[in-house]
């Protein structure tokens, strides 16, 4: 385990699960139970758009956001992505990683067993909690979703479509199983 990161965080918990299954809901939902005093959010993906951003000139906080403004450069940004885990599977692991100052990490991107692979490796598999959150296509479909080949047949979208060491597996269908959802997340970040 990396010195830098021997006291912080005590737990980080792994988010998983496809394009519109309520991954940045649950994550922010998560956050506010917890308080931000204890518990932050990192992204995987913040360092892969930033880097985006800068190289394209594009507007960061656009990139970041769940905008149409993001979705028409994800494909591009998943491929450059790839390239570049090809050369070091954590490196945006690693750069996401630097912000973290809080007992609690949430992190709410998780897309490649190589994501899970780092912070097992790197925190030590007793500090890290994996849940997959999972929502039906037609669930996903009427929160904007739509198929994009390229960006939901590639390993990003279906890397850890068959894993199956999940701490905790929430269906996040309809908005009345939510609090019951977050209950059993504030359970899974106190043990």
């Amino acid at each position: 385990m990396s010195d830098t990161w021997s006291e912080l965080p005590k737990v980080i918990i792994l988010f998983s699960g496809k394009r519109k299954c309520g991954k940045d809901y649950l994550s922010e939902a998560l956050l506010k139970k917890l308080g931000p005093d204890r518990a932050q959010i990192i992204r995987i993906s913040e360092p892969i758009k930033r880097h985006w951003s800068e190289k394209m000139g594009l507007d960061l906080s656009e990139l970041l956001s769940d905008s149409a403004y993001k979705e028409q450069y994800r494909e591009k940004m998943i491929v450059w992505s790839d390239e570049r885990r090809r050369e070091d599977y954590g490196v945006f692991c690693r750069a996401a990683c630097l912000s973290i100052n809080r007992d609690i990490c949430i992190v709410s991107d998780v897309r490649r067993k190589t994501d899970v692979q780092f912070f097992r490796e790197t925190f030590g598999t007793e500090r890290v909690r994996t849940v997959r959150i999972e929502a039906s296509e037609a669930e996903r479909s009427r929160r904007g979703w739509q198929f994009q080949q390229g960006v939901d047949d590639v390993q990003s979208e279906c890397d850890l479509d068959d894993f199956v060491a999940w701490d905790m597996v929430l269906q996040n269908e309809e908005t009345d199983t939510v609090d019951a959802s977050l209950e059993q997340l504030v359970m899974l970040a106190s043990r």
